[in-house]
């Protein structure tokens, strides 16, 4: 690809980019897969001449499916979902008969990693979390259950297991649910991070979660334990503002080498006040001065314009559901929010 004059992405080393005054074309690899984007159609055709001149190609036409991944394409936008993958899953665990259910977890579910005996075959439970953790991918309400229960793959325990298949329930209920881009957007990256203090019981660190949205978008998200204890959680809070700050930074150098411009600075909306003072005052005190520094970048990009930050009602923080079980009413309430759809569902 680079003696075809094209530009490896230091953002994404898998993705190429060529872009000229009439054309631009964009190739994303992954081992023998390819993914050619251009508005150029001339432009594709003489790519795949002179791929197919150095290997073995076979042109699969307009993206219908990748590596699992559905995408489904009309005039108001594209749909990426894992209905097959999800399908499969129910499947070979024995669960397509399982209870349908309308949130991955229950509400103030405690597991620890002592509780009764080891499962006597560990790997049933560990293949489950593995293929969920792929699920994932296109499934945002996923990611707090699916990331909880993998910190026990090391020696599961039979309250795991059935816990995992109580989120299978949900799978079934929601089994063609995925995310919705919508081709009317504007360029504008909004992201909403959030914590829940102290929430492991056993080794007192925060869960972090955050989302970050494209026009109305959503485009990545996380949900994953802190690697620190923090003494409050105002410096979880914190701590969240600068995980999502990091991924909006690699985001805005995506779009560069996209060569698409972003107007303005990117929103952050958190719903703690004392972490937005933080954020906001350079003066360091007592009840900052332990955390660490690459915390601050959030303070740093703020004063460079690249960054701003809002504050937003807890009952209307969407990261929250990165974060913790809901209840069913505040879960869909959320979940509604972040662009997830079905669109194999009755209308």
């Amino acid at each position: 690809m680079l003696n075809l004059g094209y530009i490896q992405s230091q953002s994404d080393h898998s993705l190429f980019i060529r872009a000229t005054a009439s054309s631009f074309i964009a190739i994303l690899v992954y081992v023998d897969d390819i993914i050619i984007a251009s508005n150029n159609p001339h432009e594709v055709q003489a790519l795949t001449y002179l791929l197919h001149n150095q290997f073995k190609l076979k042109n699969l036409g307009d993206l219908k499916y990748f590596l699992g991944l559905e995408v489904a394409r009309s005039s108001k936008g594209i749909s990426l979902c894992q209905r097959q993958y999800a399908f499969e899953i129910l499947k070979d665990s024995g669960n397509l008969g399982s209870k349908p259910r309308t949130t991955p977890m229950d509400v103030g579910l405690k597991l620890s990693s002592t509780t009764c005996a080891p499962l006597p075959d560990p790997s049933v439970y560990r293949r489950l979390i593995g293929r969920l953790l792929y699920l994932t991918i296109t499934r945002p309400d996923l990611s707090y259950a699916v990331n909880f229960l993998s910190q026990f793959m090391s020696s599961p325990r039979e309250p795991h297991l059935q816990a995992a298949h109580r989120l299978l329930g949900y799978v079934k209920n929601t089994i063609g649910q995925g995310l919705f881009y919508s081709s009317t957007f504007s360029i504008k990256f909004n992201a909403f991070c959030n914590s829940d203090w102290a929430a492991c019981p056993e080794s007192r660190r925060s869960i972090t979660g955050f989302c970050i949205f494209i026009g109305d978008s959503l485009i990545s998200w996380k949900s994953e334990k802190q690697p620190t204890v923090s003494r409050s959680s105002t410096e979880a809070e914190y701590r969240s503002m600068a995980n999502a700050t990091c991924e909006i930074l690699w985001l805005f150098a995506l779009l560069k080498d996209l060569h698409v411009p972003h107007p303005g600075p990117a929103h952050l909306f958190c719903d703690n006040m004392s972490a937005l003072h933080i954020a906001a005052n350079p003066v360091f005190h007592e009840r900052t001065k332990h955390i660490e520094i690459d915390c601050h970048l959030v303070r740093e990009h703020i004063l460079r314009g690249t960054l701003k930050t809002f504050t937003v009602p807890s009952s209307k923080q969407i990261a929250d559901l990165l974060t913790k079980p809901l209840l069913p009413s505040q879960f869909s309430v959320l979940l509604s929010k972040m662009g997830v759809l079905n669109i194999h569902s009755p209308s």
